[in-house]
């Protein structure tokens, strides 16, 4: 008996060997040596079509710094972060709470709807926003009788791009809110309504405070 549980405890220690072995070499292929890779070529002027590998040092630093386009792209990027963001964990909380709600009816349902586009893959997302960004023929510029060429405009890529991904991702954002909200004590709630307290000072006083760890995630 005691033999076959060492031989049990032996062969799960040798799969877990096994497992820790294979993601480490996983990412050691395909996350650091890439990553050390670019890092290395960073400062050298590199060519692999022509295998033209000549160190530079820090020219190509200086050349990114002084370009106006890389700083315009990190203001693009510090800005579709930003708004995505906030956005989706604004409508995640939004709807997390309505459907916590005791009015909410077919909650299942629709938490799957808002799900769906989480699980969507981005390949078909893209499809379909491309088709309803469309400047002829788009569904967002026909129904609100828009002239504007989404994609194209410099003034409006950066905003559709935005609301695709707020869209695409508030799913989650909705699902990971109310699995924390049915995670609160109910007896905090019981006391403040005890206390005569607003449906919003429980809102900024106990429902924010209690869920500082999901806004961590």
């Amino acid at each position: 008996m005691i033999a076959s549980i060492q031989n049990k405890f032996k062969n799960f220690l040798s799969l877990k060997n096994v497992a820790i072995a294979f993601l480490v070499i996983y990412f050691a292929i395909f996350m650091v040596y890439p990553i050390s890779k670019a890092f290395i070529g960073s400062f050298y002027d590199w060519n692999p079509l022509i295998d033209q590998f000549n160190f530079v040092g820090l020219n190509n630093f200086k050349e990114v710094i002084g370009d106006g386009l890389f700083w315009n792209s990190i203001k693009n990027t510090l800005l579709f972060t930003s708004f995505s963001v906030s956005f989706r964990l604004v409508i995640g909380l939004g709807l997390a709470m309505l459907l916590h709600s005791k009015l909410a009816k077919y909650k299942s349902f629709f938490n799957g709807m808002f799900y769906m586009p989480t699980i969507t893959p981005l390949v078909a997302v893209s499809f379909v926003w491309m088709w309803m960004f469309n400047p002829q023929f788009g569904l967002i510029n026909n129904i609100f009788h828009l002239d504007i060429n989404w994609l194209n405009d410099p003034k409006y890529a950066l905003p559709a791009i935005t609301i695709m991904t707020i869209w695409k991702d508030f799913g989650y954002a909705t699902v990971i809110f109310l699995a924390g909200l049915m995670g609160l004590p109910k007896d905090v709630y019981e006391a403040a309504d005890v206390d005569g307290a607003s449906g919003f000072k429980k809102f900024t006083n106990i429902t924010l405070p209690l869920l500082k760890r999901i806004f961590r995630t």
